[in-house]
């Protein structure tokens, strides 16, 4: 069975995470490498593993978690659409099962906020590990936290981490932010509908989902 190490060590990915980060840092966004996309895949796995979904469900979510990304070397719109589709055709040459290959491109497929939703638990997992990646490591160049909202919140984030409680039923996203950098009030500026999302996938798990910034439950 395909694994995640085998999906990391496969030539093409390595050439589409790396291409499609520089791209976007091109146009101006945060970093969405090799360190995200492992980074997500760690999550989603530890996501599907604490809510004792097995060790297979758990390696397709981190798989789904590592490609929803590449779709990006194409362009911005409409990426997770196009990952989805990149995924498959790679899936499938390196022999994944075809049920395995449909659950994972779905997982990728619904994983952005603007026109995607939770259609299973490998997606619901995806969508709270890519969102809850806020870290002032994404950003590029700090010079651009004086005029770049999304970069001034990211490196105020000096941490995050998704805690899992499977025993009271809560997925809780934990944030520590300078506030002398960026206001929590510009975090939900921008990432409002992030925070839905979440909840919409925390529900599809049967989680409740919430949000503390700096020690205090906000959601």
């Amino acid at each position: 069975m395909i694994t995640l190490e085998d999906v990391k060590k496969n030539e093409k990915v390595r050439a589409l995470i790396a291409k499609a980060d520089e791209y976007l840092g091109v146009i101006g966004y945060t970093e969405h490498g090799e360190r995200h996309c492992s980074l997500a895949a760690s999550i989603a796995y530890n996501i599907m593993t604490r809510l004792g979904k097995g060790e297979r469900r758990a390696q397709l979510a981190a798989i789904a978690a590592y490609l929803h990304d590449i779709g990006n070397v194409i362009n911005r719109d409409y990426h997770a659409q196009t990952a989805a589709v990149m995924a498959m055709n790679i899936l499938d040459s390196m022999g994944m099962d075809h049920q395995e290959v449909i659950e994972v491109i779905a997982a990728i497929g619904n994983h952005d906020e603007k026109d995607g939703k939770p259609v299973s638990d490998l997606c619901a997992a995806v969508i709270l590990a890519d969102k809850s990646d806020v870290h002032k490591s994404r950003v590029r160049n700090p010079e651009f936290i004086k005029t770049d909202i999304h970069d001034r919140v990211n490196w105020a984030a000096k941490a995050s981490f998704l805690r899992v409680d499977e025993v009271k039923r809560k997925v809780v996203l934990d944030i520590n932010i300078d506030t002398t950098t960026s206001s929590v009030m510009e975090y939900f500026e921008i990432f409002l509908s992030r925070m839905v999302v979440c909840r919409r996938a925390a529900e599809f798990l049967g989680l409740k989902f919430e949000l503390e910034i700096n020690g205090y439950k906000l959601l």
